[in-house]
């Protein structure tokens, strides 16, 4: 399938563009839209679950692959459904969770390897389900899980042709197109759509699972450094949300990058880029780093970052204070 010419990944984006345009007609009729609030920088309704592209791309990958890595698809399929059903109607937090945790499972049957024992993947269960959540919580400003998504694809494909082979090289582009596409009506000042759940927990899950490939492959459990900043993001808002007692599983705009789009009024695709930039420029030390087995430096950039962040933060909430009185 890595042999697939660049004229059948050009049909597969002409097919998604077709879907996702099909999509926009049916949401606008049933009235799938997020609607702006007061504390929004968004102007406009902007149509909901314009991600639904990347489960479809994920399902165009698993036929033209004579269905390879089967329970992975169910896992992704399973989650993608729910998670579109959350976008029209709300389900119940207890149902999003268990389908969640149905799917991390079915993805570690697939890829766990029998060798590693029992407690890593307890523990692995409960963080990638967190992390299937913390990315879902991402698709709050024009442009950044599409360009956060297309780091993380761009830095497996990197690793996948130049260093090392973990994965299949058309998952990776066939996804990777999906994104570019999303990103040709999300990456605006206006953005035409949003992921929705749907698009943000299915691609989380794709990551997830060419991170765990990645890391059994090579043996190294640094890579996910590979999301570092908006994992740090994601961590210390949730260490600050638990201190002030909220619950964490509530839609809050308590994310650096909220703050910076919505009370500071800093442009959403430039906060996007911002984020994007930062990690592929680390993403670029890993390459150089990880493979070589050196893994002193990258730990200590990540404290570095981690202390940056942390000041950053301090600072920019105490100038939203400052300004609110």
């Amino acid at each position: 399938m890595e042999g697939k010419s660049n004229l059948y990944f050009l049909f597969i984006g002409f097919l998604l563009l077709i879907v996702e345009l099909t999509y926009f007609r049916i949401a606008v009729r049933y009235g799938i839209a997020d609607k702006p609030n007061d504390r929004s920088s968004h102007v406009n309704h902007a149509i909901r679950g314009g991600g639904v592209i990347f489960i479809i791309s994920v399902l165009i990958w698993f036929y033209s692959q004579e269905f390879l890595w089967p329970w992975f698809v169910v896992g992704a399929f399973a989650i993608a459904v729910v998670s579109f059903l959350d976008d029209v109607i709300s389900l119940n937090p207890l149902v999003r969770f268990l389908v969640q945790l149905m799917a991390v499972l079915f993805l570690f049957i697939q890829v766990w390897p029998v060798s590693w024992p029992v407690y890593l993947l307890v523990m692995a269960v409960v963080i990638c389900v967190g992390a299937l959540n913390a990315f879902n919580f991402m698709d709050g400003i024009n442009g950044i899980t599409g360009v956060y998504a297309l780091v993380g694809l761009g830095s497996f494909a990197y690793i996948q042709v130049s260093q090392v082979s973990f994965t299949d090289l058309s998952l990776i582009r066939t996804v990777s197109i999906a994104v570019l596409i999303f990103l040709f009506f999300n990456f605006r000042t206006n953005a035409r759509c949003f992921a929705g759940d749907v698009g943000s927990v299915t691609i989380a899950f794709v990551l997830i699972f060419l991170l765990i490939q990645l890391i059994y492959v090579t043996n190294n459990f640094l890579w996910p450094l590979l999301f570092l900043v908006y994992g740090t993001d994601s961590i210390v808002t949730i260490i600050f949300r638990l201190r002030r007692k909220e619950n964490i599983f509530k839609p809050h705009r308590t994310h650096l990058f909220q703050y910076l789009s919505n009370e500071l009024k800093w442009p959403h695709l430039f906060v996007s880029l911002l984020y994007g930039t930062i990690q592929g420029m680390f993403n670029l030390i890993l390459f150089v780093t990880l493979p070589q087995q050196q893994n002193i430096l990258p730990i200590v950039l990540a404290i570095a970052f981690l202390c940056v962040y942390l000041l950053i933060r301090i600072l920019v909430i105490k100038k939203i204070q400052l300004a609110n009185g």
